[in-house]
């Protein structure tokens, strides 16, 4: 099967990237800057490459309005590798013995918790694994201890659909926040949390940078353990470049971040994402075919679950988007279901499309 035009791409990551900044990218990839190479083949030590850099971490700072007081580290080993990162880092400063909290409301926040089990203690705050992580925990029901060295939780689970509205208020326990899903898509208070770490690929570029957003102030006490490529420490002192970094990747992420900077930023953004995310709900709840099992309250606006209330017409569903152009519509293998991913790039043109072929549908089933 073949297309004439862009398909709309739903994929929860690698996810869809602005058209814009993938011309450009093109344009540039046998004669980057002049120089009769692409960014990929030149040194990451040059002064061509650290001009790069240096700009890819000044518009995230602007991006975000990250203050100062804390080091934006780009790393690889995506978030599964900060699992293992975060407890070697922060675990040590917990007052008695290695300890961290950790709030369960999906499949990644799962990982993360069973990761630290390699570290220290980890306490189970609470999950919401008995709903099938449709919801986030009553903050009542919340298990805090009052020695752990932080607490982690993941602010949008990609597989569930599930996204926490605020930032939790954990009293005066540090907190970390997996951002992977939703980073730069609303605007968010980066000394709410010590931590910020997320994925390129889903919101921001390609697969293969890491962004960590750290305190500086939490840098500095790794476990003697801790691997050289994971010590936070040594990366801030070396611009991320204990080895060779993702240099594409980087760049992209660069690209990614001009792109949004001239839509208006991250409140521009955030109100584009809302009306998408709204249309989409607004339909699925009228819908006497289709079904969302979120708790309404904690709905994510990045990656829409459904189910057809009738699962034997699933094969054909997907075979007909697709037919569509509108592709990578079947859900997690462990979620089961439908999943629509909607990041900062999917145009809310892709969103109606996908609304219109799915009235269509239900018309015909």
């Amino acid at each position: 099967m073949t297309f004439d035009r862009r398909i709309f791409n739903f994929a929860a990551g690698p996810a869809t990237l602005p058209e814009e900044v993938l011309k450009q990218a093109a344009d540039e990839m046998l004669n980057w800057r002049g120089l009769g190479t692409s960014v990929m083949e030149i040194s990451h030590r040059s002064k061509e490459f650290m001009e790069v850099y240096e700009e890819v971490i000044h518009d995230l700072r602007t991006l975000m309005n990250i203050p100062d007081a804390y080091e934006i580290l780009l790393l690889q080993g995506g978030g599964l590798g900060q699992n293992a990162a975060i407890p070697m880092n922060l675990m040590p400063l917990a007052k008695n013995g290695p300890k961290a909290d950790y709030i369960v409301t999906g499949i990644w926040s799962e990982k993360s918790f069973k990761e630290a089990q390699k570290y220290g203690v980890a306490n189970l705050v609470a999950s919401s694994a008995a709903e099938k992580f449709n919801t986030i925990p009553a903050k009542s029901s919340w298990q805090l201890s009052n020695d752990a060295a932080y607490v982690l939780y993941c602010a949008n689970e990609t597989i569930g659909g599930v996204e926490f509205p605020d930032v939790p208020d954990v009293g005066n326990t540090p907190l970390v926040a997996d951002i992977s899903s939703n980073i730069l898509s609303k605007e968010m208070d980066v000394t709410k949390c010590a931590v910020w770490f997320g994925g390129a690929q889903k919101n921001i570029g390609p697969s293969g940078v890491t962004i960590v957003i750290v305190r500086k102030d939490f840098i500095g006490h790794s476990m003697g353990i801790t691997p050289t490529i994971w010590d936070w420490s040594v990366q801030a002192n070396t611009q991320s470049m204990i080895n060779t970094p993702p240099t594409f990747s980087i760049y992209m992420a660069g690209l990614g971040f001009k792109w949004l900077l001239k839509q208006g930023g991250v409140k521009v953004i955030e109100k584009r994402n809302q009306e998408k995310a709204d249309l989409l709900y607004s339909f699925l709840d009228q819908s006497s075919l289709y079904e969302n099992r979120v708790t309404k309250e904690y709905r994510s606006r990045m990656n829409v679950t459904f189910f057809l209330k009738d699962e034997n017409l699933n094969t054909e569903f997907l075979a007909q988007s697709n037919a569509a152009g509108l592709v990578a519509l079947r859900g997690h293998k462990a979620a089961g279901g439908m999943r629509a991913s909607i990041y900062n790039a999917m145009p809310i043109e892709g969103v109606k499309a996908l609304i219109e072929f799915m009235r269509d549908f239900e018309r015909r089933a």
